[in-house]
C-alpha cells in the first residue's frame, strides 16, 4: 500500500437516523434492541496509518475537540482502516451517561477555541460509544446485514475501553433465553436513566442519510407535577413578559423543599401573561428552598412564595437531582403543594414497561385552563418518518409560544390529514361539528355565503386542532377587528420554484427583493414554505385592501423584467420551467398562505421555519434550508421567534 493511500481516512456518510416506533416496542426473533444514547452522535473514521477524524452528524469535524478519542483504536486495528458508528458521551460520578456535564464541557470548549491550545479538558472524560461498524479495510458494509456487522464490530479490538468501547445490544431470542421480554429490556433501560431503547432489525442494511423502519426508537417521556418557585423574565421575542419558570418539589427522604430545573417551552402568550400576573403576586426576596440552587440556573431569577402547583413532561430526572427535556402542560389547582415530591433518579425494583395503548384509546389531558381528550396519539401521519398525531400534538404545543402570535386573531384554514400525508386530505374553513364551545369561532362572509372561521389564539385551541390532524394552518394577511375583516397588516412574497430550479434559486430572488424593499423603507423577514419555496413578509401599515397586491404585484414585474431568464411573475405554466415564480397574488384579502411553524403534509414532517438573511445568503443546497419538526424546536431554542419583528409595521410604499 502506498505511503498516500495508509493515510486517507474513509469518506464521511451521512448517519442512518432511527424513526419513532408509534409507541409500539417491536417484538420477535427478527429484532435486537440497543439503548438509546444520550450525548453527540459521532463518525470515528481511522485510515490504515492510525489517522482518526471525529465527525458530527451534520460533518462537523469533532477531532480537536475530542482529542483524546482520536488515537485509541488506530495501532489496534493492524494496518486496517474502520467506520465507526456511535456516540461521545459523558459519565457522571453515579456511573450514567450525563449529558448535563457534556453540555458544560462543550460550553467550555466553545469559550476556550481562541484561547490557549493544548486544552484536554481531562476533569471530564469523554467516552466513544460504538453501535455499528460501516467498514472494515477495503470493505464497505453498508450492505452487511446488522447482525454481521454487529459480529465484526464485536470483534475489534478494545485497547482501552474506558475511551472507546461497543454499546451493548440483545437479540430477541437473547431475551428469551434469559426469560426476559423486550419490554424487561425497556424498563431496565429506564431504571438505569437511559433516554429509551432502538430496536433495530437483525437483517437490515445500513441505509446513509435515511430513516426507514428498520430502526425505531421508543424514547421514555414521563410527566410530573411540580412547585412553582421562581420565573424569569423573557428575552427577544419575549421581552415584556415571562420567560420560562424555576421548578421545585420535596424531597421524599427529608421533606424538603428542593430545586428541580426549570421550563421555558409549552406556554402559550396568553397562559405566559396569565402566569406572570399570578406570580408577580406572590413574589419574595429570597428563594425558597431548602438549599441554594446553582447560581448559573438562577441567574435573572424572581423568586414567589411557593403555592402554586403545575405539571411538565420530561424525559429525564438525573441523578444530581434536575428534570430534563421539559414542557409545560398546565397549573393544576386540585393539587396542594405539600403533596408534590421529587421523582427519583433510580426505580428500586425495575419492572416491566406497561402495554401499549390500544389504538383508539382516549385520554384526557390539561392543555392551559382546558381539559381536552385526545385520541389515538399512536396513528402514525408521516408513515416514511413514523410520526405519529401524538408527536404531532407535542409539537404544536412546544411551538405554541412562537406560533399563536402569528395566528392571533387571524381566521384559520385547515388542511386536515385524518389517515395521514399518504391518505385523503381536505381544506376546512368552517369550524366543523363537534368542536368544543369555548374555542373563539368568527362568522365572515364568503364567495358562497358565511363562514364561520376558527380563531386559535391559545394553546386549547391549537391542541384540539392537531387532535383533528390539522397539519398545515393557513391564514390571511389581515386580523378580525370588531367581528369584521380588518386591513392588511403583512405583505407577502410567496416565491415558488417552477420545474429545474429549487429554494436555492428562490434565496436568490429574495436576496433581490430584500434589497429592494429595504430601498422602500420596509424590514423584510424570511421563511420557508417547508414544502419546496419560500414567503417574504414585511409589517405594514395600509387603509387600502387592494394596496399590497398592486405594490407586490409592480415590484414582482419589475424583477421578471429585469431578469426574464430566471424570474416569472405570472403563475401560466408555460412560464414556470427554470424560473422561479414570484406569488404576488397572496396578497389578495380572499388568499391565505402557510403559518409560520406549520407542518406541512409532505413525506416527512417539515415545518414552515423562519430563517435569516444570513442563511438565505449562504444557501447552495435545498437541504440548508430544511427543517423538521425537532429541528425548528431546536432553532427556537436558539433563535426565538425570527419573525417577532413583523409585529413593527411600516408605511406601505405608494
Amino acid at each position: 500500500m502506498a505511503a498516500d493511500d495508509a493515510s486517507l481516512v474513509p469518506a464521511w456518510w451521512e448517519p442512518m437516523l432511527a424513526k419513532a416506533d408509534g409507541g409500539r416496542l417491536r417484538s420477535g426473533p427478527e429484532w435486537a434492541y440497543e439503548y438509546k444514547l444520550d450525548g453527540y452522535r459521532a463518525a470515528m473514521r481511522i485510515a490504515p496509518d492510525g489517522t482518526t477524524v471525529l465527525t458530527s452528524r451534520n460533518n462537523i469535524d469533532f477531532t480537536a475537540e475530542f482529542a483524546e478519542l482520536a488515537g485509541v483504536l488506530g495501532p489496534a486495528l493492524d494496518g486496517q482502516a474502520a467506520y465507526l458508528d456511535g456516540e461521545v458521551v459523558v459519565y457522571g460520578e453515579d456511573g450514567r451517561i450525563d449529558f448535563e456535564r457534556m453540555q458544560e464541557r462543550r460550553g467550555r470548549w466553545v469559550r476556550h477555541q481562541s484561547g490557549p491550545k493544548g486544552l484536554e479538558f481531562t476533569d471530564v472524560p469523554v467516552r466513544f460509544l460504538a453501535f455499528d461498524l460501516l467498514r472494515l479495510g477495503d470493505r464497505s458494509l453498508l450492505a452487511t446485514p446488522y447482525d454481521e456487522r454487529r459480529r465484526l464490530l464485536a470483534e475489534l479490538p478494545m485497547p482501552d475501553p474506558y475511551r472507546v468501547s461497543v454499546v451493548h445490544a440483545v437479540t430477541f431470542d437473547e431475551l428469551a433465553a434469559d426469560r426476559r421480554t423486550p419490554a424487561d429490556f425497556l424498563a431496565h433501560a429506564a431504571a438505569a436513566g437511559y433516554e429509551g431503547v432502538v430496536a433495530k432489525l437483525r437483517s437490515s442494511a445500513y441505509s446513509p442519510g435515511q430513516r426507514p423502519d428498520s430502526w425505531l426508537k421508543h424514547p421514555l417521556i414521563r410527566t410530573q407535577e411540580v412547585i412553582v418557585c421562581g420565573w424569569r423574565p423573557g428575552q427577544r421575542s419575549f421581552t415584556g413578559t415571562l420567560g420560562g419558570l424555576l421548578l421545585g418539589a420535596h424531597d421524599p427522604g427529608t421533606g424538603d423543599l428542593v430545586y428541580i430545573g426549570d421550563v421555558g417551552t409549552g406556554f402559550s402568550q396568553a397562559t405566559r401573561a396569565d402566569l406572570m400576573a399570578q406570580l408577580q403576586a406572590l413574589e419574595r426576596r429570597t428563594h425558597p428552598f431548602a438549599t441554594t440552587p446553582p447560581r448559573e440556573d438562577t441567574v435573572r431569577a424572581r423568586w414567589v412564595e411557593p403555592r402554586l402547583v403545575g405539571e411538565i413532561v420530561y424525559r429525564q430526572f438525573t441523578r444530581g437531582g434536575r428534570v430534563r427535556h421539559t414542557a409545560w402542560r398546565g397549573l393544576r389547582q386540585d393539587k396542594d403543594p405539600a403533596e408534590i415530591l421529587a421523582p427519583r433518579a433510580v426505580a428500586p425494583e425495575p419492572a416491566p414497561a406497561p402495554p401499549p395503548e390500544p389504538s383508539g384509546q382516549r385520554i384526557t389531558v390539561q392543555a392551559g385552563n382546558r381539559r381536552l381528550t385526545l385520541s389515538n396519539l399512536d396513528k402514525v401521519l408521516y408513515p416514511a418518518a413514523g410520526f405519529t398525531k401524538g408527536e404531532v400534538i407535542n409539537y404544536y404545543s412546544r411551538v405554541a409560544a412562537v406560533l399563536l402570535p402569528h395566528l392571533a386573531g387571524r381566521p384559520v384554514t385547515f388542511i386536515r390529514y385524518p389517515n395521514g400525508v399518504d391518505g385523503q386530505k381536505w381544506f376546512e374553513k368552517n369550524v366543523p361539528k363537534g368542536a368544543p364551545d369555548w374555542l373563539r369561532t368568527v362568522r365572515l362572509a364568503g364567495r358562497g355565503g358565511t363562514i364561520d372561521y376558527p380563531i386559535l389564539d391559545d394553546l386549547p385551541g391549537l391542541v384540539w386542532a392537531a387532535n383533528m390532524a390539522a397539519l398545515e394552518l393557513h391564514v390571511p394577511q389581515w386580523t378580525v377587528a370588531s367581528g369584521a375583516r380588518g386591513t392588511p397588516d403583512r405583505l407577502v412574497f410567496d416565491l415558488d420554484p417552477g420545474p429545474g430550479t429549487t429554494i436555492v434559486d428562490c434565496c436568490r430572488v429574495a436576496e433581490r427583493l430584500h434589497d429592494v424593499l429595504v430601498a422602500d423603507g420596509l424590514t423584510p423577514y424570511a421563511k420557508t414554505s417547508g414544502s419546496k419555496g419560500m414567503q417574504l413578509y414585511c409589517g405594514i401599515r395600509t387603509d387600502d385592501p387592494a394596496a399590497p397586491s398592486t405594490y407586490a404585484k409592480g415590484l414582482a414585474q419589475r424583477l421578471a423584467r429585469e431578469t426574464p431568464e430566471t424570474v416569472t411573475a405570472v403563475m401560466a405554466k408555460a412560464q414556470r420551467p427554470g424560473r422561479v415564480f414570484i406569488d404576488w397574488s397572496q396578497n389578495n384579502p380572499a388568499k391565505t398562505t402557510v403559518a409560520p411553524y406549520s407542518l406541512r403534509g409532505r413525506d416527512h414532517p417539515t415545518a414552515s421555519t423562519p430563517v435569516t438573511w444570513d442563511e438565505v445568503r449562504a444557501c447552495r443546497h435545498v437541504t440548508h434550508l430544511t427543517f423538521t419538526a425537532d429541528e425548528v424546536l431546536d432553532r427556537i431554542d436558539d433563535h426565538g421567534d425570527l419573525l417577532a419583528g413583523l409585529k413593527e409595521a411600516a408605511p406601505l410604499p405608494d
